[in-house]
């Protein structure tokens, strides 16, 4: 495995079956932070923010410009605060149990939503001020933009149900140690797939975590 620093598109073209190393340059993005299980209120509350702030930056920008880059998918980081919670997930890296073992109302995550140039800080701003003319949508008020370079990172493609993520978290964390890296940072998932409107068994999820040298 090769380490290869890739436009943002680019590093959503990945192999089926295989581990890449790659190096993440600096992103724009709109991000929201809280605590509880995926399907939870505070979790559904931040999506309903990110998006809407994200498409009102699109037509924004399409309105001024003529054009504007698509909306990119939904990511999130996950990571447990309680060292009992830590253990739990260490052995999920290990392959030995799976999520459904910890407590999901402990997870935290940040959810995010990647956005391209030339959307800024000022289009965001703009944006969400308009998305909460329009609707009351509570995951405003913790929504921010950032800039942020995750650095080197592995990933794989996880073709199935989120529930069904242990073996390839697993078989991610075994390539890191082989490739003569360890894990460092959090958990990060791309979903690439709408579990609105995709079968479970072909939602397609990038799962990456940030790597540094043994």
């Amino acid at each position: 495995m090769t380490a290869i620093a890739m436009g943002y598109e680019s590093l959503l073209k990945v192999r089926k079956g295989a581990v890449d190393i790659v190096d993440v340059p600096e992103f724009g993005f709109v991000a929201v932070t809280g605590t509880g299980e995926p399907g939870g209120a505070e979790f559904t509350e931040a999506v309903q923010a990110l998006y809407s702030v994200s498409y009102g930056a699109h037509f924004r920008l399409k309105k001024l410009t003529g054009e504007a880059p698509r909306v990119m998918p939904l990511e999130g980081l996950w990571w447990v605060d309680d060292p009992a919670q830590q253990d739990i997930v260490a052995a999920v890296a290990r392959g030995e149990v799976t999520m459904a073992d910890s407590d999901r109302g402990s997870w935290r995550w940040q959810a995010l939503i990647m956005q391209p140039d030339p959307v800024d800080a000022e289009l965001i701003a703009a944006a969400t001020a308009e998305a909460a003319s329009k609707k009351d949508l509570p995951g405003l008020a913790r929504l921010g933009y950032i800039r942020w370079a995750e650095g080197r990172c592995a990933q794989l493609l996880h073709i199935g149900p989120y529930a069904a993520e242990a073996p390839s978290i697993a078989a991610l964390h075994e390539a890191i140690a082989e490739a003569g890296y360890r894990p460092h940072g959090r958990h990060h998932e791309i979903y690439l797939g709408d579990p609105r409107r995709s079968a479970p068994e072909k939602l397609r999820t990038i799962i990456r975590h940030p790597v540094e040298p043994l």
